[in-house]
């Protein structure tokens, strides 16, 4: 039985194409799958779970059918669908994990994380994060209608992606010493998370002993995942995402 993480899906009605390869990949490692992983941003947007769009509805389902089969599905909030709450969870069979968290793999402490907490760099989007996760305005958001939300949605969206515009690449990712104060506030030698859309393996040094930090890539033109098997050192793998009836 194995293990796996995703990250970054971004499933919206415009790319159908995601839908139908998250679909298949469930399909393909259901035999083979003790628990799967999602560490954020796998709608585009989520404003609510009383909204219950057709795609919604198709993803949910799917979910629970992989939940029923006895695998565990466990969920963490990304920056763009942090709204997702216990609703979606009593739907799918999941458990919602706080950001960060910390589970046992082989024996050893891994630390979970979205990634985004980590791009302390960009600080017009840590201000940001810190506004529109605020109970102050997350309880009145989440008291109007569906309509109202959709369009607030969507203009913070267009918002998000103008200001990215003219940010550096560097900014936008993770800060190097950010990293290493999480992992060694938590004890760590491991950190997996997905948000900057740059999957690698990074081999690097906490503590005075070498560590990974494991980047989840995201699902525009591959499909990413992380898989481990019993003992066996974590793999980072991926394959084109029109591909079809890819074995895991």
């Amino acid at each position: 039985m194995s293990i796996y993480f995703i990250s970054d899906l971004h499933l919206e009605e415009s790319r159908p194409d995601i839908t139908q390869a998250f679909l298949q990949f469930i399909d393909t490692i259901q035999t083979d799958a003790e628990s799967l992983y999602i560490l954020g941003d796998f709608f585009e947007s989520w404003i609510g779970d009383d909204e219950n769009t057709e795609l919604q509805l198709i993803i949910k389902t799917k979910l629970r059918a992989f939940t029923n089969k006895g695998a565990s599905l466990f969920f963490m909030h990304g920056n763009r669908d942090f709204l997702i709450g216990d609703v979606f969870a009593q739907e799918t069979g999941a458990s919602i994990l706080p950001d960060p968290s910390i589970i046992q793999l082989n024996g050893d402490p891994v630390l979970l994380m979205h990634g985004d907490s980590l791009c302390t760099g960009d600080t017009g989007y840590m201000k940001f994060r810190a506004t529109i996760r605020n109970p102050s305005f997350l309880e009145p958001f989440l008291k109007r209608p569906i309509e109202e939300r959709r369009v607030t949605a969507q203009q913070l969206r267009t918002m998000s992606q103008a200001n990215n515009q003219n940010k550096s690449s560097e900014i936008m990712d993770v800060t190097p010493e950010e990293v290493i104060h999480e992992m060694t506030k938590y004890q760590v030698q491991t950190l997996i998370h997905g948000h900057t859309h740059r999957p690698k393996v990074h081999e690097i040094e906490v503590n005075q002993q070498s560590a990974k930090r494991i980047v989840i890539g995201d699902w525009d033109k591959n499909v990413w995942y992380l898989k481990i098997t019993d003992d066996k050192p974590a793999e980072l793998l991926h394959y084109p995402l029109t591909q079809t009836n890819t074995a895991p």
